[in-house]
């Protein structure tokens, strides 16, 4: 099967392609290197640095490599940078998944999987996880594009018979996350703790999220090739855990001995976040594997082998 898969120099998504890879698939990566990097790219898939704003570049691309299915990662990823510049934010994540959609139609790519995002979709979590057919709320303009993008999916399925399976992650860690920027508080934990650094939490360090490993949202996209047609499926634990939590965790396996300095909470940013996975389980069979303890055990070794 030929599959091609935007942001997949990213961290998400060059698991993505490594694992598509290893299962013998033709895999084309478009990414224009601003937050994924070159040595992320998997040697034996085909790479374009390419920036899917560039409509007439895609476009091209879809057309010489003829995709059957297409995995769309490429994104702005910072919510902070989305409350601070929305324009920005509209151009990449709206109007450069419209090129990819219109280059979807254009080639006759059978299906689009799509990396959606359950942390800012449905806005503040109460005490059930919130399911698919919640009603979206999404607090900050990332999470407002986010579900703008699956609407135009949706449009475009309806319209072209675009099939589609749309993946809500919960937050995502593991290796190859960039712990530089706007990156996940597990990397940017993990560096400093292997450093003996001072590590920071913003605000009392009771907010929750639900922390899913990356291995588990890459066995949900590859069960997508074949599952899942015309479906939003969240892609998490159901389990909420404290950023005061994850410090302890973190802290014991990694012998860490410092305690965190906490900071001022930071706006735009949501209390508790977690997701309801029954569908996951239903329609693609999936269910993750590996539980936070092993998932920050794997990232720790692999940062430790970093900064070595």
């Amino acid at each position: 099967m030929k599959v091609l898969v935007t942001g997949g120099a990213g961290f998400i998504g060059s698991n993505i392609v490594d694992a598509l890879v290893e299962k013998k698939n033709s895999v084309v990566v478009i990414d224009n290197l601003s937050s994924g990097k070159k040595e992320n790219v998997n040697k034996q898939s085909k790479f374009y640095k390419v920036d899917i704003c560039d409509q007439k570049k895609v476009l091209e691309i879809f057309k010489k490599e003829k995709p059957q299915i297409v995995i769309h990662h490429a994104a702005q990823i910072d919510v902070r940078k989305s409350i601070e510049d929305p324009v920005f934010d509209v151009n990449v994540n709206i109007i450069g998944s419209i090129n990819i959609l219109g280059a979807c139609v254009q080639t006759k790519v059978k299906k689009i999987i799509f990396a959606s995002s359950g942390g800012t979709i449905y806005g503040e979590c109460k005490a059930v996880a919130p399911k698919e057919d919640s009603m979206p709320n999404p607090l900050s303009p990332y999470g407002i594009a986010k579900n703008s993008v699956e609407n135009y999916i949706k449009f475009y399925s309806e319209i072209y018979g675009l099939e589609y399976t749309i993946l809500r992650y919960g937050n995502v860690f593991g290796p190859k996350q960039d712990p530089h920027g706007e990156a996940g508080v597990v990397a940017i934990f993990a560096q400093r703790m292997l450093k003996n650094e001072d590590i920071m939490v913003f605000g009392d360090g009771k907010q929750m999220r639900d922390y899913v490993y990356v291995f588990d949202v890459v066995d949900a996209n590859v069960k997508s090739l074949t599952k899942g047609k015309n479906e939003v499926i969240n892609i998490g634990t159901s389990k909420a855990t404290s950023v005061n939590k994850l410090v302890e965790v973190m802290s014991r396996v990694s012998g860490y001995k410092k305690k965190a300095i906490h900071k001022p909470k930071r706006g735009g940013e949501l209390f508790k976040s977690f997701l309801n996975i029954n569908r996951a389980r239903k329609v693609l069979e999936w269910s993750p594997k590996i539980n936070l303890d092993r998932g920050i055990k794997i990232t720790l070794e692999y940062f430790k082998m970093r900064l070595k």
